[in-house]
Parts: C-alpha cells; sequence; structure tokens
C-alpha cells in the first residue's frame, strides 16, 4: 500500500484513502456496485454503527466524504490536523471491515436511484454522460457511474461484501495527508497505520496500466428533449494518464480553448463578444488507456449553428496557424497560475496526491510539472488540436 505526505500550512489537516477500483471495473457485477459501494461503506463496520459513524468526525468539527470515477473509489476526511489519526483510522477501518447491514442497504439505495432519477434533470450532466458512452460504445468505460435504476434495485448486500472484499485489496490503494506537522513524524504515523490494518506494509503501489483499446466510433447526433436550453458536446479521444507530453500538451490545449478564464477564445467569442451561450467550457478527463476531450456549451436554440460554426472556426486556426510565442507564453503563465492556485487548496492537492501515486508510483513535484509544461511548443499544439479535433475523429451529441 502506497502513501504520501507533504507539509501544509494551517489548522486543518487532510486526509484520502484513494483505492484503484471504479466503474469500469464492475465485470461480473450488476452496473453502477462500485458508486454503491461508496455510499454504503458508512452504513457500519464489525466495529461502528452506522449513526457512530455519521457522528464520529461530525463532533470533532470534521468532515467525511467520497467519491467514485470510472477507475477510483476515494474516501476522504478533513479534520483539525491533531484529529487526523483518528480521521485516517476511520478512513482505514471503513475500508477493511464494512458490514452492509440489509436495512440500511436498502434505505440507501432509495437513495440512490433518487439521485440517478434527479441527474436527468441536469441536462448539461446528462449530455456530457450520453456522448461518453456513445464514444466508448462496447467498453467498460462507457458504463454510468451511478449505474441505472433496474441495476441497483439487483445489488445486494452479499454483492456489495463480495465486490469489496475482491477490489479493495492494499496493493491498490494509496492514503495520503496534507497538513502541517513535522513530516517525520506524520510518515511515522502513516507507517504505523497502514501497519495496523496490513500485513503487506508500506510501499508505492505498482502503476496499472490498462491495454485495452476502446476504439468507439465517430457519431454525429441530435435528440429531442425540448428543454429551455439547447446543450451540445463536441469532441474525440485523448491522450491517457501514461502519455505525460502529451496529455499535458491537451491540458494546455483546452485551457487555451475553453478554460475557466474569460479570455479563454471560445469564451471571448461566444460569451463576452456575441453573448450566444450563458457557458462553454473545454473537458478533459484521462483514464489509464485513453482519454477523452470536449467542449461543453448550453444556448439558445436559435443560436446553436452560430455556436458550432465558431468552434470549428477556432479549431481550424489552431490546427494551421501556430501560436505566436508572445501568446504561447502568455497561455503557459496562465495555466501554472491556475494550477498553482489549485494545489494551494490542502483538500486539492491531497487527493491529487493519491491520484498521482495510484498512476505513476510516486508524486510528481510542481517544479516537474511547471519544466514539462514550459517545454510544449507551438507545433505541439498545432499537432495535438489536429489529433484530436480533426473533422474524421470528431463526434457530437446535442439536446434540443
Amino acid at each position: 500500500m502506497g502513501y504520501a505526505v507533504r507539509r501544509g500550512g494551517s489548522a486543518v489537516g487532510y486526509c484520502a484513502l484513494s483505492i484503484k477500483c471504479g466503474t469500469r471495473d464492475e465485470e461480473g457485477y450488476h452496473s453502477g456496485i462500485a458508486h454503491f459501494a461508496e455510499h454504503t461503506i458508512f452504513k457500519g463496520t464489525t466495529r461502528k454503527s452506522a449513526s457512530v459513524i455519521n457522528g464520529y468526525l461530525d463532533r470533532l468539527g470534521g468532515e467525511l466524504n467520497a467519491f467514485t470515477t470510472k477507475e477510483e473509489i476515494v474516501l476522504h476526511a478533513t479534520v483539525l490536523k491533531e484529529d487526523l489519526r483518528k480521521a485516517g483510522n476511520l478512513l482505514m477501518e471503513l475500508a477493511t471491515s464494512p458490514v452492509f447491514p440489509d436495512k440500511e442497504v436498502d434505505t440507501e439505495r432509495g437513495v440512490v436511484i433518487d439521485e440517478i432519477k434527479s441527474y436527468k434533470d441536469s441536462p448539461a450532466d446528462d449530455v456530457y454522460d450520453r456522448f461518453e458512452e456513445k464514444l466508448f460504445a462496447g467498453h467498460p468505460l462507457s458504463n454510468p457511474i451511478l449505474g441505472t435504476v433496474d441495476s441497483v434495485k439487483k445489488i445486494t448486500p452479499e454483492e456489495l461484501r463480495r465486490f469489496v472484499g475482491e477490489k479493495f485489496r492494499p496493493e491498490k490503494m494509496a492514503f495520503t495527508v496534507v497538513a502541517d506537522i513535522d513530516e517525520a513524524k506524520m510518515v511515522k504515523a502513516v507507517k504505523a497505520l497502514i501497519a495496523k490494518y496490513f500485513a503487506i506494509g508500506a510501499g508505492n503501489p505498482a502503476p496499472e496500466r490498462r491495454l485495452s483499446d476502446p476504439k468507439g466510433c465517430r457519431f454525429d447526433e441530435t435528440v429531442e428533449k425540448r428543454n429551455h436550453e439547447v446543450n451540445a458536446v463536441i469532441g474525440s479521444f485523448a491522450p491517457s494518464l501514461y502519455e505525460e507530453k502529451e496529455r499535458l500538451t491537451a491540458i494546455l490545449l483546452g485551457n487555451i480553448l475553453a478554460g475557466p478564464a474569460s479570455n479563454s477564445i471560445l469564451n471571448s467569442i461566444l460569451r463576452e463578444k456575441n453573448g450566444w451561450v450563458y457557458a462553454v467550457e473545454s473537458s478533459y478527463t484521462q483514464y489509464s488507456d485513453t482519454g477523452i476531450m470536449a467542449i461543453c456549451l448550453g444556448c439558445d436554440r436559435s443560436n446553436l449553428s452560430k455556436c458550432i460554426l465558431a468552434i470549428h472556426k477556432e479549431i481550424l486556426k489552431i490546427q494551421t496557424l501556430p501560436l505566436s510565442d508572445a501568446r504561447l507564453k502568455a497561455a503557459k503563465k496562465q495555466l501554472l497560475g491556475q494550477l498553482a492556485i489549485s494545489s494551494d487548496n490542502g483538500e486539492s492537492q491531497c487527493l491529487g496526491m493519491g491520484k498521482s501515486l495510484l498512476s505513476y508510483g510516486t508524486v510528481t513535484s510542481d517544479d516537474e510539472v511547471r519544466r514539462r509544461i514550459g517545454e510544449i511548443t507551438s507545433e505541439d499544439l498545432r499537432l495535438m488540436a489536429v489529433r484530436i479535433f480533426s473533422s474524421d475523429k470528431m463526434s457530437k451529441l446535442v439536446f434540443l
């Protein structure tokens, strides 16, 4: 089991237990079991009831949470730094001795089914999920994280126990901490915590590189939803977690095209200049064997064709006209600033360390990330735009 610690600078401490097990690992189980396990893991252990777990960190003023992705389940806590030992013990206990009581599982089943139904009320989220499902058709990455109402109804406590027993292995786990505590003491405490729960002891996990080939297929589909706002997603396959230079180039490209800043190309044209959209953003998700980059927008029906035309026009410019040195330098500076501000958040830093440990077996330093971004050229960006957004590769899904 891997671990990493980093010294923060406040009275608050953060810890996370990241597990290399997500939606794509559900073969042989009902769809949505990874997410359902994440929900129901808080409903009792061999030593604590659901009510005790719910109040364990609350009474210390702390927070306990979790989330599921296509490739990970993450349990994490935020507490006063003097309570980190208690928080870490709780996370380990939840992952190693959940009991999934019948009554509690049935109660939480209703919560998850309601979550699935309410998610359909958010067209912007629904259209992206449908886009990813179609792009990865026939591959485990196409499976919805939440599962379906029918599949969740069929998940039993016995199946949950089997899933956790099979997938929650120490060699697939990473425990991370960010706190203003002496690093040597923190390392000693984390090693003791790991030894308490696992005979395997501490040691960085071996990166698990997936070797599957999600080929997918190109599509251009419009679904009549009769919503107030039109929602659209345009995108294609992108670099995986293990294409280091390429994925950082893709991150920079997405930030230039439709990053969170108002001066990104598509934000400037579609929103600030013409007022055609309320929001337009790039989304880049990296998996072990592939990735997906998409441009997502919501607009009035009458503005859709203008938005799509403008998007294609700006992409074509990047594919054919390399950025000037000054513009490239400014784009890198902006991205580095955004990354620095994000990493200043202790929780984000803690979760990022867990992702890095599971993916690479180490935590990449901020200096190394800056160096790699600094090496990206205008030609790298141009070629990445061609790779991802070529007309014969791009797909589009519209909810009218």
